[in-house]
């Protein structure tokens, strides 16, 4: 707001009145132009230019391998909505993460296939939230060479099968749902997540494989899916947090913001996850 001029003295009435009156209107419409200008500044917090100059710098962020396809198309957006950013994403098996967390790995987010290995890193991450479930899937060659139609074929010793490690979440869910089936399974390997366990079907190194719904939809005609009833009485829940003294805070928000929002929602359910 400008001040108005000093006035001079004037020998006329009328000169001094018209001088104040001058006065008196500029002080009005400068405070008339502050109440908007006020008012804009602070709507302009939430606009794409100041996000962009408070959304910013190094975001890192440690998912589980099986949001890999879905965070990579969201982190791609953000980056775009804030054109300083760029996301640093790490996918692995959510134990790994989670003790990478532990151990003080520099990380703003955290995004884990269930609460079991979130709680590993309980005492060093904020705000926990369930944001997406999943549940396991039969995936095959595409020509499905050992015959598999359902749960109970995977007892068949001569199948060549392979489940994710049981210290991460795709395999605990497959001991889980194969126990609750009543069932005994022999894997020929253990994969260290979903990502590898959906490999080697896709490569043929194996005749069957359990996976997340997700992997198996990303695969497309890469794999044949088999869907069985007993998976339903499993399913995993997708938890994020943010990391204790996240170095990014601001970006850490803003990625969750989008994770949250209509449009990760949306993003989720495309991808094959259940949403809570």
């Amino acid at each position: 707001m400008h001040r108005a001029p000093r006035r001079r003295a004037a020998s006329r009435a009328v000169a001094t009145l018209a001088l104040a009156a001058l006065a008196a209107g500029g002080l009005a419409a400068c405070a008339d132009d502050a109440a908007p200008g006020t008012a804009g500044t602070q709507g302009a917090t939430s606009t794409g230019a100041t996000s962009d100059a408070a959304v910013t710098g190094r975001l890192v962020v440690l998912a589980a391998a099986s949001l890999e396809p879905v965070l990579t198309k969201l982190g791609a957006e953000l980056e775009a909505a804030h054109t300083g950013l760029k996301i640093d994403f790490s996918f692995a098996a959510s134990s790994a993460l989670a003790e990478q967390v532990v151990a003080g790995a520099p990380a703003d987010v955290l995004l884990t296939a269930s609460a079991a290995t979130m709680k590993t890193a309980a005492e060093h991450v904020t705000d926990q939230a369930v944001f997406a479930g999943n549940t396991l899937v039969i995936v095959t060659p595409p020509d499905n060479p050992g015959k598999v139609a359902n749960l109970k074929d995977l007892t068949n010793n001569d199948l060549r099968l392979a489940l994710c490690a049981e210290e991460v979440p795709c395999g605990a869910a497959a001991a889980q749902v194969i126990e609750k089936a009543g069932l005994k399974v022999t894997p020929d390997t253990y994969s260290e997540n979903v990502t590898a366990a959906l490999q080697l079907a896709v490569s043929d190194e194996v005749d069957a494989a359990l996976v997340y719904t997700t992997d198996a939809k990303d695969a497309g005609d890469d794999v044949l899916t088999i869907e069985f009833p007993e998976a339903s009485t499993v399913v995993n829940d997708y938890l994020v947090a943010t990391v204790a003294e996240a170095p990014n805070a601001a970006a850490a928000k803003a990625f969750r913001d989008l994770l949250a929002s209509e449009r990760g929602r949306s993003a989720l359910a495309e991808a094959g996850f259940r949403l809570p």
